[in-house]
């Protein structure tokens, strides 16, 4: 679980979220809200990346603030632009380098990476140079490199903005079939309509927290 108490957070003199308490304990939750409305905030405070001005952020009880370690061990963070999380020259290596913390035998690394290049159709590109691959491509290694580090809890930051049609969808099919708890924040209302709960943040604040259907109506009716 993550617990988000009564957290505000100003980026300067600019206040982007304003006394925040939420219980994130669903399978899937997705956040939506428009542009400055504090959602990606929120969404880094989920595993460290920003830190609360005010209040605090746990996961599973582990305050990011004091155990971070422990709480990037467990939630894992992919970004918009797959292109801020590559970090290899090619897509093998990506992959075996968000292994290097765990310091495993080489085999065993060996056989993890093969296991997730075959499962994202990623094994004929082992070689090839990770930020040459196509956006679809390379959203796919920013998501394996995180899975493969087995998170409990995976955060999403506008996954299909940058995709067309056919990896977008496919992108929805991988969040929808994995076991652990995800949070997406996304512009595409579409993406949750079958998850759990929707958090709608206006300003800083939440305005709503519900299913789909009431959650994605409320926002329609505050975006006219």
């Amino acid at each position: 679980m993550i617990r988000i108490d009564q957290v505000s957070h100003w980026y300067g003199e600019r206040l982007v979220l304003d006394q925040i308490s939420l219980d994130l304990t669903q399978h899937r939750i997705g956040v939506i809200g428009g542009n400055g409305s504090g959602k990606s905030t929120l969404a880094r405070l989920c595993n460290g990346l920003v830190l609360p001005t005010q209040g605090h952020v746990s996961v599973n009880g582990h305050d990011t603030a004091r155990d971070l370690p422990k709480v990037r061990a467990q939630v894992g963070f992919v970004f918009q632009d797959p292109d801020l999380q590559i970090i290899m020259p090619t897509v093998a290596e990506d992959l075996a380098f968000s292994l290097r913390p765990a310091r495993l035998p080489k085999q065993e690394v060996a056989a993890r990476v093969g296991l997730w290049l075959d499962k994202y159709g990623l094994q004929d590109h082992r070689d090839h140079p990770a930020h040459l691959l196509s956006g679809g491509q390379k959203q796919l290694l920013a998501i394996a490199a995180i899975l493969i580090t087995d998170p409990q809890i995976l955060v999403f930051d506008e996954p299909t903005t940058l995709l067309d049609l056919r990896n977008k969808r496919r992108v929805m099919d991988i969040v929808s079939s994995l076991d652990q708890q995800v949070i997406v924040v996304t512009h595409d209302l579409d993406f949750l309509s079958d998850f759990d709960r929707v958090i709608v943040l206006d300003a800083g604040r939440v305005v709503a927290d519900d299913t789909p259907e009431p959650a994605l109506d409320a926002y329609r009716r505050l975006a006219r």
